[in-house]
């Protein structure tokens, strides 16, 4: 994972964000095992106490499951994989809604915009 951290809200709250991340893009997949605390804050570099914050608002969330003495794993529930794409997805269009809006740019207009990138990339 990158972990690269901005001062723009809680380092825990970036670290949730990140884990969600690898989780969407497979990085971390259903079932997978993920690194223990200590690992994962030595990597991040961050404190222990920081990361486990981080994981066990993850795991209330659903998205992580306690093993015990056998660590975390990722869940299997694929309607809450499900429902963390949609809602992560939804959520990066209104913020790219906001930020076309910005510009006077409607989100049809944006749309647009953003075919056109997508057929220029396959252009290359």
């Amino acid at each position: 994972m990158n972990w690269k951290f901005s001062g723009d809200r809680p380092v825990y709250q970036q670290i949730i964000s990140l884990i969600r991340g690898a989780i969407l893009r497979g990085e971390l997949p259903p079932g997978g095992k993920v690194p223990s605390v200590r690992d994962l804050a030595a990597e991040a570099q961050v404190n222990p106490n920081t990361m486990q914050r981080a994981l066990t608002e993850l795991e209330r969330e659903g998205l992580l499951v306690g093993g015990g003495t056998t660590g975390r794993t990722v869940t299997q529930d694929r309607g809450i994989l499900s429902s963390l794409r949609e809602d992560t997805l939804g959520e990066l269009a209104r913020e790219c809604a906001e930020k076309f809006a910005v510009f006077g740019v409607s989100p049809a207009q944006a749309a647009e915009l953003l075919k056109q990138l997508e057929e220029k990339e396959e252009e290359i």
